[in-house]
């Protein structure tokens, strides 16, 4: 599991092969992910939107950009906690993923909270730095 802290926001992001999904044959690679957002803040906060850089082995890059998670913008009162799972797919056998979700905290202020950067590697392969 990969782990951060922002601003008493806990991101952990937990990644999967989905080999039933996928098409080595094809360069068809897909990952699930989980991530759990939990608020140690003693302030309601918002999850507004996410950004995720995602680079493949190859070095090719793709941005995603997007309003909350997973068609939610799940609101987290001091100690919730908030999981969801997401796919990605890459062309590559290899990659790696970071990226922020941009929170509403008290009165209505923005902020940014980092996302881990987390390997996607097929199971039994050496973990590589993309």
């Amino acid at each position: 599991m990969y782990r951060t802290v922002t601003q008493s926001i806990e991101v952990c992001a937990e990644p999967s092969y989905l080999s039933s999904q996928s098409d080595p044959e094809s360069r068809h690679f897909v990952w699930a992910y989980r991530i759990t957002i939990t608020n140690h803040s003693p302030e309601t906060v918002q999850v507004v939107s996410r950004y995720w850089h995602i680079t493949d082995e190859t070095g090719r890059v793709q941005e995603v950009r997007g309003e909350g998670v997973v068609g939610e913008q799940p609101v987290l009162q001091p100690g919730d906690s908030y999981t969801y799972t997401s796919g990605c797919p890459l062309t590559a056998p290899s990659g790696i993923m970071v990226g922020r979700y941009t929170m509403r905290g008290p009165h209505g202020v923005f902020f940014d909270v980092d996302i881990p950067a987390f390997s996607l590697d097929l199971p039994g392969a050496a973990a590589r730095i993309n």
